[in-house]
């Protein structure tokens, strides 16, 4: 195929619909706008938000109190199960999870949390930002050590 050969799509454009040109096209006169009103006139309608005059609800809604949601750490949380597949005595931080397609890389956000569920069955030295009580136990039971880094 070459590039003179290549044709648009059928119907994937529509032609311009003009306004305003005369009372056959079906749009003249008025031009869809109808009779009279703030919504016929140029530069006419309200802001986005506006509810005609009543109170709306940006300002009905209460603004008081701190939230924490912009600040607070965002960490990738992984359960002690998903490390059984890793090899027994292996070094584990963010780039081994990652090798062994645990995790995504690009998104370590502000690190990776081990959460308690599941058993482990390998000896591993952990290196990670958290772990959960529950996950520090069994991974020391197992036999591994952890390191919050």
């Amino acid at each position: 195929m070459k590039i003179n050969e290549l044709k648009a799509t059928p119907g994937d454009r529509q032609t311009a619909f003009r306004k305003g040109r005369g009372v056959g096209t079906g749009n003249g006169k008025t031009s869809g706008r109808g009779h009279k009103g703030q919504n016929s006139r140029a530069g006419g309608g309200v802001r986005p938000g506006f509810e005609g005059g009543q109170m709306p609800l940006y300002r009905r809604l209460p603004k008081r109190g701190f939230n924490n949601k912009r600040f607070a750490a965002s960490y990738i949380e992984i359960n002690v199960s998903d490390l059984n597949k890793l090899d027994n005595g292996a070094v584990v931080d963010a780039a081994a999870l990652a090798a062994a397609g645990i995790i995504t890389l690009p998104k370590v956000n502000d690190g990776v949390k081990i959460l308690g569920n599941g058993e482990l069955t390998k000896k591993l030295t952990i290196k990670v930002a958290g772990f959960t009580a529950s996950a520090k136990a069994k991974i020391e039971k197992a036999g591994g050590s952890v390191e919050e880094v």
